[in-house]
């Protein structure tokens, strides 16, 4: 059986992306990935702004995808398939590539899946590599979401512990913007964070039962004691003890999920999983028990299509697509109380 070659579109916050993949049997190959980011026109904002985001995609997804087919040498007259994400996200942002998914596909008959974003972080992990030993445990750590599942196929994820407030990337964002690293700001904490020097900096760890999560103490103490008696610091030190505690509730979380699954494998996926810190310990953590580790490269970390594209490549392989009127959804369907439309086999 020839491979089949899925064009995926990614547009649910401020990332414009396309990209082509590959799928033979359980190989996903990326051929090409096209991303353009806006963060120049948020970064005085501090923030995304849906509505400049929404406009800004509807620039630029046509290019992306035409740069996305010229590198990978596929015209759109060879696809098999066409994806793109459907949720979570700013539905104004999820609109255009949904959209312009959907226009594809019913302009060539071809079949159309809508991702979710989520569940397209642990997919990330999969690029490019060689087959994996299921069930695992699958954790992704993103601006939006930090959520641990029991996976056991690359869809096949089940929801197993998430944050209760804010979410990894978000609370390392705002500490930059507590320490007035400038935006985005969690890589910039990150890189600064390996040259501090955290002794006599208490920050609180938050202790949760279980394999939830929470972020939203750890924000308040870091703003107090950048003005209280440390206050002549400089900010490295406070990047590197307020890193050493956000990484350090998601590898104890972590590590819990591991024991508890028992499971061969491990997958890391999200903004978050670019941090120095966590790749370390979660390396760690994962030797020290036998686990299979797969941490998504750097590349396939932030919002891209290519792992929208890889996602819906595993879909349509197996048969499934989704009809024109599957809407866009802010929430992910992996998020607890979440509901929301299922594939349908061909």
């Amino acid at each position: 059986m020839s491979a089949r070659i899925i064009l995926g579109i990614e547009s649910s916050c401020d990332e414009t992306s396309a990209a082509l993949v590959s799928i033979h049997g359980e190989e996903l190959r990326v051929l090409s990935c096209g991303t353009a980011s806006q963060d120049d026109l948020h970064r005085e904002y501090r923030g995304v702004v849906p509505e400049i985001a929404s406009r800004a995609h509807l620039d630029r997804i046509i290019p992306v995808i035409r740069r996305a087919c010229a590198e990978g040498g596929v015209a759109l007259k060879h696809l098999d398939g066409v994806a793109a994400g459907h949720r979570p996200g700013l539905i104004g942002s999820l609109l255009v590539g949904t959209s312009t998914a959907k226009a594809i596909a019913w302009s060539r008959n071809l079949p159309f899946v809508g991702v979710d974003h989520v569940i397209a972080h642990l997919v990330a992990c999969v690029l490019d590599q060689p087959p994996l030993v299921w069930p695992a445990v699958g954790l992704v750590a993103s601006g939006g979401h930090t959520s641990l599942f029991r996976m056991e196929s690359p869809l096949g994820a089940q929801l197993i512990g998430a944050t209760i407030d804010d979410a990894a990337g978000e609370a390392f964002d705002k500490g930059a913007s507590i320490l007035n690293l400038g935006y985005p700001g969690g890589a910039r904490l990150d890189a600064l964070a390996e040259v501090g020097d955290a002794s006599g900096i208490d920050l609180p760890l938050t202790r949760l039962k279980g394999l939830d999560f929470s972020f939203s103490g750890v924000k308040t103490a870091l703003a107090l004691a950048v003005t209280g008696p440390h206050a002549t610091r400089p900010a490295a030190d406070f990047a590197t003890a307020y890193r050493a505690v956000v990484i350090g509730q998601v590898v104890r979380t972590l590590e819990r999920a591991l024991e508890q699954c028992k499971a061969p494998s491990c997958l890391i996926g999200g903004g978050v999983a670019s941090n120095l810190l966590l790749r370390r310990e979660a390396s760690r953590i994962c030797e020290a028990r036998g686990v299979a580790l797969r941490i998504a490269p750097h590349r396939w970390c932030t919002d891209n299509a290519a792992m929208i594209a890889g996602a819906g490549a595993l879909r349509i392989a197996a048969g499934e697509r989704d009809g024109w009127d599957l809407a866009a959804h802010p929430l992910s369907l992996l998020a607890r109380g979440a509901r929301g439309p299922q594939g349908r086999r061909q």
